[in-house]
This record gives structure tokens, sequence and C-alpha cells, in this order.
């Protein structure tokens, strides 16, 4: 059986939609299925529509989150209750072209075990944006090893995949990396971003800003790493400037023009202290919220008996 793992925030007007567009590409594919939405917290009516297609159809699961935990752990919540053999995970909005999951389940039963969803575009976006996904997934691209820029949530993992990330027991996973850092045997699906169909995007620039520092903290260690770049930087940049300084008071005998190079070195190096603190100091906030031991998630009801 294929478990469809559909996380959900503010998403009450995609809900029908969403159901019974992939219900009826399954159903006609003669494909066993689970669809299993993940209410994230959701201050809508999200839930109560949820409910309501439960009822409808017994295929149509939900489970309810005790506030808002985020994506990261709506899909993995989705993995931990997904009862199939495989499972893919889809955005609500159907921005991810939901025929593709035919594609993905047919190289499954081929003998694949993770099916990546690879964009073969990223639709509108502006430059901006574009130029911040372009150096985040630079940033994950040589922390995992292989190249990201057109990765996505939109993937098919085997029971085998399912079950080694569920035994990971960091608190702070990125699943995106994760599922694809783990191995097993690997093959791709390409698909164009489509536009949202109803509601708006739930992604901020200051959301996506925060998802970014948290997942490249949460994976991996590269920022650590600017901040002994960057003592190499000022190091050799002070090298320099003595032998500046030592030179003018030896040989010109004029230490005041100095002064403006000595305010800049030290404008210069608080600075980088400053943002190695910064760096440091997310990475034991990290370390803190690991050592805490609290779950991933807490569900508050779910549409099924446990």
């Amino acid at each position: 059986m294929l478990s469809v793992i559909i996380p959900a925030y503010n998403e009450e007007e995609m809900i029908k939609k969403t159901s019974e567009t992939i219900s009826g590409i399954l159903v006609e594919e003669k494909i066993d299925f689970e669809l299993l939405f993940i209410n994230d917290g959701s201050v809508d009516n999200t839930w109560n529509v949820i409910n309501e297609e439960s009822a409808r159809d017994p295929r149509v699961k939900g489970v309810c989150f005790s506030r808002n935990f985020g994506k990261e752990s709506a899909v993995f919540a989705g993995i931990a209750e997904a009862t199939g053999d495989c499972c893919v995970v889809l955005d609500c909005d159907l921005q991810h072209p939901p025929e593709k999951i035919v594609d993905m389940y047919r190289l499954w039963e081929q003998g694949y075990e993770i099916v990546e969803g690879v964009k073969a575009s990223r639709g509108k976006e502006s430059a901006m944006h574009k130029f911040a996904a372009k150096s985040f997934y630079d940033i994950m691209s040589n922390a995992v090893g292989f190249d990201m820029s057109r990765a996505s949530d939109y993937k098919l993992l085997d029971r085998k995949a399912m079950n080694v990330l569920l035994n990971m027991d960091e608190k702070n996973a990125f699943f995106r990396a994760l599922s694809s850092w783990i191995g097993f045997k690997s093959t791709e699906v390409t698909y164009d971003v489509r536009e949202r169909e109803a509601g708006v995007s739930k992604w901020s620039t200051r959301a996506l800003f925060k998802y970014a520092i948290n997942n490249i903290t949460s994976f991996t260690s590269a920022p650590l790493h600017l901040v002994t770049i960057s003592g190499v930087v000022v190091t050799v940049l002070g090298v320099g400037f003595s032998v500046e300084a030592l030179y003018r008071h030896f040989f010109i005998h004029n230490d005041e023009p100095g002064f403006t190079t000595l305010i800049v070195l030290m404008c210069f190096v608080s600075a980088v202290i400053m943002f190695g603190l910064g760096v440091i100091g997310t990475y034991i906030s990290k370390i803190y919220d690991e050592v805490k031991g609290r779950p991933r998630y807490i569900i508050d009801r779910t549409t099924y008996e446990k």
C-alpha cells in the first residue's frame, strides 16, 4: 500500500481539492493507498475539513498537532503514522503535480527505494529569492556531497528508508537532506512547479530565512568553518597593518596617520568576533535543544483509532 503524506497549515481551501485529485489519480491507476493529512496547528478550518473528508472516504486520515511545530515535524509525523509499504510526501497546495506520484510508484515497483522529485523549473520567483535559494543549496550541496539545487520534499520512500529516518534521534532534522543522505537505491522524477490553486503561500521572507538557518545549522557545521576562515583573513590583515605601522614608525616617523587604520581594524575585528559568537551561539542552542530531549511534535487527536 502507498501512504501519501500531506502536511497542511491553514489549507482549508485546498484539503478537499487535494484529496479528490490525488484519490482520483490513484484509483484510476488501481493503486492501493491512504491519504494522511497532517494538520500542523492550523488556525483556520483545516482540521474540520480533514474530518469531513475522512468521514466521506475512509482512505483519508488526519493527524492534528497540539500546536504549530513546523513542516519538518509534520513530515516525520506522517512517516511515523503511515502504514504503507512506501510513502510519498507532497505539499497540500498541489504545486507538486500529483500525477507524478504514479511515476514514482511504478519506479518503486521496479525496485527503487527512494525516488526523488527533482524540479525542472522553480516557477515564478524574484531575483532576490533565487539568489537566496542558490546560496542555501550551495551550502547544503557541499555538506551532503551532491547537487541539491533542484531538490524538494516531493519524493517517495520505501519502508526501509522510512524506518531509518524514524530511528534517527535528531530533533532538528532536515528531511530534504537526510532522505538523500541515507543512500539506498535511488532515481529521479522531474517536474515543473505549478502555481498555487487557492489560498496564499505561508512562507514569508522571515519564515524562509529562519527555515534556511535552522536547516543549515541542523545538517552541517559549515558555518562554523566561516569563523575559522574569518580568523585567518583578520590575521592576514592584522599582519599587513602591523607591518605598515612599523614601517611608518621606523622609516617615516609619522605615526598619526595610522590612527585611521587602527580604528578600521578594530571595527573589522569586532564585527568578525561578533559574527563568530553568533554562529557559535546558534550551534550551542541546537545542542541545547537536542539535550532537552523534547519530542519533535505532540499529536492532539487523529481521525482514526491508534
